[in-house]
């Protein structure tokens, strides 16, 4: 069967210090696709970086210059857009895909006017692209979308024209597939697109890489004490992570749980939100309680010893496409509670893999919520602090489930099968 050998692949940034789960599967998949003798290359905006072009892993990356149509729009808010989800556009990228090589295939990984350009190029060009979708779109809460766009608060778009001119509102439409890391945001987007090949593709895990760590050297090059009970959490210092409610969990339960320690680890897209963070670890005096270590490079050993200095592992997300750093938990060991929402539920079952939790506090106490998950956060410190046979349990079967279902050879090898039959369509 014909394959395509030239893959671009497209993000709207690809920087080790901001590293998320989009910047996992681009890295992880492209030094696959490398192995098994493609030509793949990531092309992508300098937004967060100044390197114009660098390898990663093997992988050639080529950045281009970029802004946003805002008019008044100071460095601050385009430093936070840069951070999350800004809509920005790149005429340099549009001139390189003019004047370079011929893809046989794109892989997009973004959307808006920067999926605009690629769609534009990739129709006149008459070349396929498939479009990942990473964060969400069409499952976000309306009140997370209405983040996105705070920081271009008092600055005039300009912008529109641009997106009409390359098609942004069509990415999706003429995209050749779309793959859906999450379950939820694949049955939406299969219900929107009925007629569309709309694929479920979880992300993976180097089982490998995760499953060992010097958990002890982690605790002592950053002050945690031997005999405390580790929770950790890995994800964006942001409002969607929910880090406020831990806190706040831990600070119900302190007296009673006196070892539980918190350890939030994350990369900060919304500096405003760690302040809160701080505030209130202040006001309720849990500042020997709570370790926050603002981003360590994913390729960092310290990422890895991070997990194993901890003794289980939370996601309190208000919303979550996939949650690939549960996975990573999983390779490590860690038993694992996590939010019960969005992609979530679609890799957790409660009590078997792993604990599923209400992650806003309500009125109802703190009973289970009628055996499908805990009602709150504090319910699951109680469970994972007290039970070590059911961490055990729990931890045995997530390590289990990483290695046997979620590995990114796995993964890159279901991708390569996308990319033949789109291909395939398209030949003459």
């Amino acid at each position: 069967m014909q394959e395509p050998r030239r893959i671009y692949h497209i993000p709207r940034r690809f920087v080790t210090d901001e590293w998320g789960g989009s910047e996992t599967f681009i890295s992880e998949i492209a030094v696959r696709q490398k192995a098994a003798g493609l030509q793949p290359e990531i092309l992508t905006t300098l937004a967060l970086s100044t390197v114009r072009a660098e390898e990663h892993r093997g992988v050639q990356v080529r950045r281009f210059p970029y802004f946003y149509p805002y008019l008044g729009l100071k460095p601050a808010q385009k430093t936070a857009l840069d951070k999350k989800a800004g809509n920005l556009f790149s005429f340099s990228l549009m001139r390189a895909l003019r004047k370079g090589p011929r893809p046989d295939l794109i892989h997009l990984h973004t959307g808006k006017r920067l999926g605009g350009i690629i769609r534009h190029y990739a129709v006149k060009r008459g070349i396929p692209y498939i479009i990942s979708l990473h964060g969400g779109r069409l499952a976000v809460p309306q009140e997370e979308q209405e983040t996105w766009t705070e920081p271009t608060k008092g600055a005039f778009e300009w912008g529109k024209l641009l997106g009409m001119l390359v098609g942004s509102r069509r990415v999706l439409q003429d995209a050749a597939a779309v793959i859906c890391v999450g379950r939820e945001e694949y049955e939406a987007v299969s219900r929107q697109f009925p007629d569309k090949e709309v694929i479920y593709l979880p992300n993976g895990v180097d089982v490998k890489r995760f499953s060992t760590g010097d958990g002890a050297a982690f605790r002592k090059k950053y002050g945690i004490p031997s005999d405390r009970f580790v929770c950790l959490t890995a994800a964006r210092i942001d409002v969607q992570k929910n880090q406020t409610a831990l806190i706040e969990a831990l600070s119900g339960c302190a007296a009673e749980l006196p070892k539980l320690h918190l350890l939030l680890l994350g990369a900060v897209t919304t500096p405003s939100y760690l302040e809160e963070v701080n505030r209130l670890i202040d006001s309720e005096g849990l500042a020997d309680r709570v370790t926050i270590i603002p981003g360590i490079p994913y390729q960092s050993p310290d990422l890895i010893d991070a997990y194993h200095a901890s003794d289980c592992f939370m996601l309190p997300s208000l919303h979550e496409p996939f949650g690939m750093v549960v996975l990573e938990a999983w390779a490590a060991g860690l038993p694992t509670a996590a939010s019960a929402r969005g992609g979530l539920t679609g890799i957790i079952t409660h009590g078997e893999n792993g604990l599923l939790f209400e992650p806003v506090p309500s009125d109802d106490g703190e009973h289970s919520a009628d055996g499908k998950w805990f009602s709150s956060i504090t319910e699951s410190f109680r469970y994972l602090y007290g039970e070590r046979e059911e961490r055990m349990r729990l931890a045995e079967a997530g390590r289990r489930q990483a290695r046997e279902v979620y590995s990114w050879d796995a993964v890159a090898l279901r991708l390569l099968e996308i990319y033949r039959g789109v291909y395939a369509r398209t030949l003459p």
